[in-house]
């Protein structure tokens, strides 16, 4: 039954209460307005085919990303990196309720986003809000308008993966100026070039975690979640015989982020342009290939889950490929 109260001079409340649903209460600037949607809410309700959408209405996508940052983020390795795309989303979607946001809405901000960043950054951010809004329909309860607007919208193609090769002239003269940066610098180039680990995963290495008689390194912290085994060349072995140990148990007693500032300072040193860390792991695993591997032998020392990423990573020479020729 519906029940109506006048709230000043021009809001009018309405509150329908009905055994087996939850209180709907709604306010309108006139009576005709309130009148008329009890009499659609009731109509809706006495043939069973009601469906609340006032959460989605009443929740914006502001009061979303605060609750998905407390309770999604932070059980995610990469939760500074969402931190910061969150903080992108709700600077330019934050005032949209969940019910505004539709495919259009998407869409005209990935078009936006476009203009400032590659493809590829656009598609994480896109991501980000698909996985916000499926949070919210399946954990939250609240149900949507259109369902997941971001299903609707077509994705930007991926930018092209890079192709820098790091030449061994070039990693000699990397190798001299890391060593006038730090005693142990060079070497986490070197593993980083003979193992293809990421950044994140070098931090993370302890000395428990190095097997030098079967010469594997077990990572049981990786970025998709899955621990892995990686092998070790003769170069990586010695390299891990020549480091010193220290207090605290890890390899490296630097966090991924300072790797990746040391890297720059060092580049910088060598005049060594447009490398980046990352390039060390690009950089290895095409020399996996190049040693004759195949891709799946590849894909256990990488880690990668996804062929198709494998062979963005993969720029093969093809002087080294016409030896393999005859």
């Amino acid at each position: 039954m519906a029940t109506f109260r006048k709230r000043g001079d021009f809001q009018w409340q309405v509150q329908i209460r009905r055994n087996g649903y939850p209180n709907l209460t709604k306010t309108f600037n006139t009576k005709y307005d309130a009148e008329s949607w009890a009499r659609e809410i009731e109509s809706k309700l006495d043939r069973g085919i009601f469906i609340d959408y006032l959460p989605s209405q009443q929740t914006t996508l502001a009061s979303a990303i605060k609750r998905y940052k407390t309770e999604v983020t932070p059980s995610k390795k990469g939760w500074r990196a969402e931190l910061s795309k969150l903080k992108i989303l709700e600077a330019h979607l934050g005032d949209y309720s969940l019910a505004a946001i539709n495919s259009q809405v998407v869409a005209s901000y990935r078009d936006m986003r476009l203009r400032y960043v590659v493809g590829e950054t656009v598609i994480k951010e896109l991501n980000l809000i698909s996985s916000i809004f499926r949070t919210a329909a399946s954990d939250w309860g609240v149900t949507l308008p259109g369902g997941n607007p971001v299903q609707f919208v077509k994705k930007p193609q991926r930018s092209k993966g890079r192709s820098r090769r790091l030449s061994l002239e070039e990693e000699q003269i990397l190798i001299k100026f890391a060593k006038s940066y730090s005693s142990f610098f060079p070497w986490v180039i070197v593993l980083a070039l003979e193992t293809a680990m990421r950044r994140g995963e070098l931090a993370l290495v302890n000395w428990s975690d190095i097997d030098f008689k079967d010469r594997v390194i077990a990572l049981t912290d990786t970025k998709n979640g899955e621990s892995r085994e990686v092998p070790l060349s003769s170069r990586a072995k010695a390299a891990l015989e020549s480091i010193p140990r220290n207090i605290s148990g890890r390899l490296f007693d630097m966090r991924a982020d300072s790797i990746t500032k040391a890297f720059s300072r060092v580049c910088k040193r060598a005049n060594i342009e447009d490398l980046r860390f990352h390039d060390l792991r690009h950089e290895a695993t095409s020399r996996f290939f190049e040693r004759g591997f195949n891709m799946m032998e590849v894909a256990s020392i990488t880690g990668h889950k996804e062929l198709s990423m494998l062979k963005r990573y993969t720029h093969l020479r093809a002087k080294d490929l016409a030896k393999r020729m005859n």
